[in-house]
């Protein structure tokens, strides 16, 4: 094989080499390794939540005229898309499958507290679900009303300042 050939068949296997790679390392492992950051993923969700509010301002700006504007309203609708997704990522696999525990069947009071994280997790993926749906700005408030509570809920305490939209 001449040389050419190679680096015509190298540059799309380092290409998928890196997405594999960026892929695991973002999803953070599933084995107990014992690092996580609650407060980054958090974090994560407002800032995603503030990205889909934006996206929906910008799609129903630019279907004023949708014939001029195709190309930048697909890359909005696909933004909105991508954030959305991002959050119920986050929400199922990061404090779904490893941070909130199954409670002790004994223990009413924890089992409440389970059944309440849950409710408000799932909530959460319901309305993300609705954001990608339509452009309505009711669904990003009670995403963002969703994240304040189960933040109080998680932690036992209010949000800060850093966690509210400008």
């Amino acid at each position: 094989m001449k040389y050419t050939d190679k680096k015509k068949y190298l540059l799309p296997g380092v290409i998928a080499s890196t997405a594999i790679f960026v892929s695991l390392a973002y999803s953070h492992c599933q084995i107990p390794c014992g690092i996580y950051d609650d407060q980054a993923r958090f974090d994560e969700i407002a800032e995603h939540i503030t990205t889909i509010e934006k996206s929906m301002k910008q799609i129903v700006e630019l279907s004023a005229e949708p014939s001029k504007n195709a190309n930048q309203l697909v890359r909005w609708i696909m933004n909105k898309e991508d954030h959305a997704d991002e959050i119920s990522h986050i929400v199922t696999y990061y404090f779904m499958a490893q941070r909130i525990k199954l409670p002790a069947e004994d223990d009413a009071k924890t089992y409440n507290e389970y059944v309440k994280k849950l409710t408000l997790l799932h909530g959460m993926i319901v309305y993300s679900m609705n954001a990608k749906q339509t452009t309505d700005l009711a669904n990003v408030e009670k995403l963002r009303s969703l994240l304040e509570e189960f933040h109080t809920i998680y932690f036992g305490k209010t949000a800060t300042k850093e966690h509210e939209h400008g």
